[in-house]
């Protein structure tokens, strides 16, 4: 594992790519990221400040095992959530409060292989996650370059409160989706809300969010012209195993 101030950097670095206003990501303060600074505790970005401008005092460092305790309580109201996120700070003297969606990345953190996580919410794949048919939509796989970077699959999560709801009704979709696919997912889909990108290393981040805003343009343009041809089954399972497209996944850095 890469030092501490190594991987804020790396998570600065990162931030700032994906709020940057070319891109259509996230505006404003949109989106949050995170990455594991240690087998116990994680960096998350505090709520209310912007990706694009990210530094070190964007950054607040959390426990991971009280995150998740929080996780497995009972329901908490909106002021025991505020006391919570204030809680599970390293450094109890900051002033900086966790975003919201700190328990969200605190359990995806706690998986095997996901060492960083970026969340935004890209214009195109917004279009599709607020559409009607958003979950049918989603559920196909279109080229070859979309399962090389993002995964078989995506994990879908119905609309649900954002905060603790929302982490837990995430981790049902992800426990689910592990048990299919024997693995974690790569891309998780929020419903009329955002996307998350979940890798072992800031670059991974950046290619999965990459191919899939692009993923989005193409099935929306698909819609222009009778709907997408989803790839079959067969085709995605012999991408998913190739041994050259394991080897290019690994030349990518995106593994």
């Amino acid at each position: 594992m890469y030092e501490r101030e190594q991987i804020l950097e790396q998570l600065i670095a990162l931030s700032r790519s994906l709020g940057d206003p070319a891109r259509d990501l996230a505006i404003l303060g949109e989106g949050n990221t995170s990455a594991q600074s240690s087998d116990s505790t994680f960096f998350v970005k505090a709520s209310g400040k912007e990706l694009r401008t990210a530094d070190a005092d964007s950054f607040v460092e959390v426990d991971l095992h009280r995150a998740l305790a929080v996780l497995s309580g009972p329901p908490l109201n909106d002021s025991q959530v505020r006391e919570a996120l204030l809680d599970v700070r390293v450094d109890p003297n900051s002033r900086a409060m966790p975003s919201v969606e700190t328990f969200l990345h605190a359990y995806l953190l706690s998986l095997h292989g996901i060492m960083f996580v970026g969340h935004t919410h890209p214009t195109p794949v917004n279009a599709i996650l607020c559409s009607r048919e958003s979950k049918r939509a989603v559920q196909g796989r279109l080229f070859p370059d979309e399962i090389v970077c993002c995964g078989p699959a995506v994990c879908y999560v119905e609309y649900t409160d954002p905060g603790v709801p929302l982490a837990l009704k995430l981790r049902e979709r992800v426990e689910k989706f592990i048990d299919e696919h024997n693995m974690p997912p790569k891309v998780i889909l929020m419903e009329n809300h955002g996307f998350i990108a979940a890798g072992r290393s800031a670059r991974d981040v950046e290619i999965i969010t990459s191919m899939y805003v692009k993923t989005a343009r193409v099935l929306l343009g698909t819609y222009a012209m009778g709907g997408p041809r989803f790839l079959t089954p067969e085709n995605v399972a012999r991408i998913h195993t190739r041994p050259d497209e394991i080897y290019r996944q690994k030349q990518i850095g995106n593994q």
